[in-house]
């Protein structure tokens, strides 16, 4: 999958999370900065392991892997390759 499409993925869904419209979700803007608490961040996880299949705890993502929207892409990317 394309660095892009899960980009995508995780800003449709995050806007659904949040409840705001997916223009307003910047790639490079962190995610405490559009809202993201400890609910929603819980949320977003969830959607991540079943998205995309992955065991979060096993996977060696990082808190820095979280910062943004196209940080966590890129991780999810690396993952997944």
């Amino acid at each position: 999958m394309k660095l892009k499409d899960i980009e995508g993925k995780l800003g449709r869904q995050l806007s659904i999370i949040l409840s705001i419209p997916i223009v307003d979700l910047k790639p490079e803007i962190p995610l405490h900065e559009l809202g993201v608490d400890s609910l929603s961040f819980v949320e977003l996880l969830v959607f991540i392991e079943k998205e995309f299949k992955i065991k979060l705890m096993e996977s060696g993502i990082t808190r820095e892997d979280f910062r943004t929207l196209h940080s966590l892409a890129r991780c999810i990317n690396k993952i997944t390759g």
